[in-house]
């Protein structure tokens, strides 16, 4: 999580947290690449964008994850102003 999440209340991670978890509504307008790897949602008031990357052990900052070699998956979770 970023440091804005961190940041907030116990009770708003905690929510942003599971949210996030249990997340499946994806719709054109909060993942618009159709890739599910990528959202973006309200909890309590704040605009939270969530983010899977792909990483490789190679220190590349992508990664096709379709690759055999199956790369690390990162999450990322963000206010929408940390953009």
């Amino acid at each position: 999580m970023t440091s804005g999440i961190a940041a907030l209340p116990l009770a708003d991670k905690l929510l942003i947290l599971t949210e996030v978890r249990y997340f499946a509504d994806f719709t054109p307008d909060n993942d618009p690449h159709g890739e599910h790897d990528c959202a973006v949602l309200t909890v309590r008031g704040h605009k939270v964008i969530w983010k899977i990357d792909y990483l490789p052990d190679d220190g590349v900052l992508w990664a096709d994850p379709s690759a055999p070699d199956a790369p690390r998956r990162v999450l990322v979770i963000m206010l929408a102003e940390e953009y």
